[in-house]
C-alpha cells in the first residue's frame, strides 16, 4: 500500500522545489492494484503536485470524498479526466458537486472495492469526543479502512469532525479487524488538554503500528503526539509505504 500527499498545509522539505502547499487535503492512495484519489483540496493544487510528482491522475480508479468542506471537495470542480470515473461520497456532500461522474452516494458502509470500505456515516460513542462542528452534526463526515493481508486495518481520514477515536471504532467494528496505521486530519485544532490526553490514551491501548497526523491538527497536539509516539510530519510530496 502506498499513500502520496498530493495537498497538505505544509510541502515536504524533498519536494519543496516542485510542489506548493495549501490548508487542505488529498492523497493518492494504491492498494491491491487499484488507485484511490482521497479528497481534492481546495483549489488547483493537488492537479499541480499530481504532474511534479509524476501522479497520472487519469490512472485514478475511484474518487472517495470525506465530507463536503471547500479545502476537501473544492479542487473537484477542476477535475479532468477522459474516462467517466466512479465516485463515492454521502449524500449531503453529494449536493455540494457537479460534473461526470459515476456517482456511488450512500450514507451507509460501502465495500467500494474488494477490500477497501468507504464507511458513511460515524457512530458517535466516545463520550470524550462532540463529534460535530457547532450545530453542525457533519454527518456526511466519513474516512476509508483498508484491511491488510496481515489481518489489521488501514484507516485513513479527512478532518474527522466526528472524531477520529469514533472513526476507528467503527472502522475496527465494520471490519472486525485491529488497528495497524491511522493517517490523516484528526480534528484537533485548540483542542482541549482533556480530549488531547483521551486521544493520546486511546491510541495508546489501540498499540498500533503507524500514526500520522495531519492538515487539522495545531501544534500543540502534534507535539504531544510527536512526545508520546515519535511521530513524523509529512506533507505534500511526501509518501507511506505499509508493507
Amino acid at each position: 500500500m502506498k499513500i502520496t500527499l498530493l495537498t497538505e498545509n505544509s510541502v515536504s522539505e524533498k519536494a519543496w522545489r516542485t510542489c506548493i502547499a495549501e490548508w487542505g487535503l488529498s492523497a493518492l492512495i494504491e492498494f491491491e492494484g487499484k488507485k484511490i484519489l482521497f479528497d481534492t483540496g481546495m483549489t488547483y493544487v493537488y492537479i499541480k503536485n499530481a504532474k511534479a510528482l509524476g501522479v497520472d491522475l487519469e490512472d485514478v480508479d475511484v474518487i472517495a470524498l470525506s465530507h463536503k468542506d471547500p479545502d476537501h471537495i473544492g479542487g473537484l470542480k477542476l477535475w479532468k479526466s477522459s474516462e467517466k470515473k466512479q465516485l463515492v461520497a454521502h449524500p449531503i456532500t453529494i449536493e455540494r458537486i457537479s460534473g461526470n461522474f459515476e456517482i456511488k452516494s450512500t450514507s451507509a458502509t460501502l465495500e467500494f472495492l474488494p477490500n477497501a470500505f468507504f464507511l458513511g456515516e460515524i457512530p458517535r460513542v466516545m463520550k470524550f469526543e462532540i463529534g460535530q462542528r457547532g450545530s453542525d452534526k457533519m454527518l456526511d463526515d466519513s474516512a476509508l479502512a483498508f484491511k491488510t493481508k496481515n489481518g489489521t486495518i488501514v484507516v485513513i481520514t479527512g478532518c474527522s469532525h466526528p472524531g477520529i477515536c469514533n472513526i476507528c471504532e467503527y472502522a475496527k467494528k465494520i471490519t472486525g479487524q485491529k488497528l495497524y496505521a491511522v493517517i490523516g486530519g484528526f480534528h484537533l485544532s485548540h483542542a482541549a488538554e482533556s480530549l488531547l490526553d483521551d486521544t493520546i490514551n486511546y491510541f495508546k491501548s489501540e498499540k498500533l503500528k503507524l500514526i500520522y497526523p495531519m492538515h487539522c491538527v495545531d501544534m500543540p497536539a502534534l507535539s504531544r503526539f510527536y512526545i508520546e509516539f515519535g511521530i513524523t510530519k509529512v506533507s505534500a510530496g511526501d509518501t507511506i509505504k505499509i508493507d
